[in-house]
């Protein structure tokens, strides 16, 4: 029996939806799969899974459309899978908080590590919040006298923002490995090396470094040449 969380897999090429399936199942986890973002919507809203893995473009509603559906509506968080780092598709992965983004051609042996730290920043955020939400010794008002503990807990649209400060290779991290990944033919890990010792070198934080990259990857696609 899978104990380790739901995931939603989303993905219009059906030979990658069949292994990413058979390979998150195999690491312990429920899989509820979709080819298609009308039947991913629909699933979310059924089955309630505790992290989406979407394909960008696909016929009719692309893996935008899913999250900003799941971002708004179910509060469930969610990574891309996708064969493109241009800077339009970096720019939407953006804006809609996704938790991390790797570009394929994907192992599951770099997918599983990614979703088990999902899983793992999202466990310590609800553990952050249930330990926010407990009286302290100097204060043993009861819960009914402080009307404004739910109403900042429960206003969270989705869980990004904390996983996004919690995991290393998230947002601006995770978009640069993604590009170094797809220019150098590495897998994940080497290029996260690559870029820590880049960054080693030119005195930078990682962090900078990543949004160096993805400036001049920006630059690079107004000239026309990504």
């Amino acid at each position: 029996m899978n104990q380790k969380g739901k995931i939603l897999v989303v993905d219009d090429d059906r030979l990658v939806l069949a292994t990413l399936t058979h390979g998150l199942a195999q690491a312990g986890y429920e899989v509820i799969d979709a080819d298609n973002g009308d039947d991913a919507i629909l699933l979310a809203r059924q089955h309630k899974p505790e992290l989406a893995l979407l394909d960008i473009r696909m016929e009719g509603k692309s893996g935008f459309d899913v999250a900003a559906y799941l971002r708004e509506y179910c509060q469930i968080p969610f990574m891309f899978l996708s064969a493109f780092a241009d800077e339009a598709t970096i720019k939407q992965v953006k804006e809609l908080g996704a938790l991390t983004y790797l570009v394929k051609p994907l192992d599951i042996q770099q997918i599983v590590p990614a979703v088990e730290a999902a899983f793992a920043n999202r466990a310590k955020a609800n553990s952050l919040v249930a330990q926010s939400a407990e009286p302290t010794a100097q204060t043993p008002a009861p819960a009914i006298e402080q009307p404004s503990a739910t109403p900042v807990l429960t206003s969270t649209p989705t869980l990004a923002p904390s996983t996004a400060a919690a995991d290393p290779l998230t947002q601006t991290v995770a978009l640069a490995i993604g590009i170094v990944m797809h220019r150098n033919s590495l897998d994940r890990r080497g290029a996260m090396d690559k870029l820590s010792l880049q960054a080693q070198q030119e005195g930078r934080s990682l962090e900078a470094q990543c949004e160096r990259l993805l400036g001049a990857q920006e630059v690079l696609a107004s000239l026309g040449s990504a």
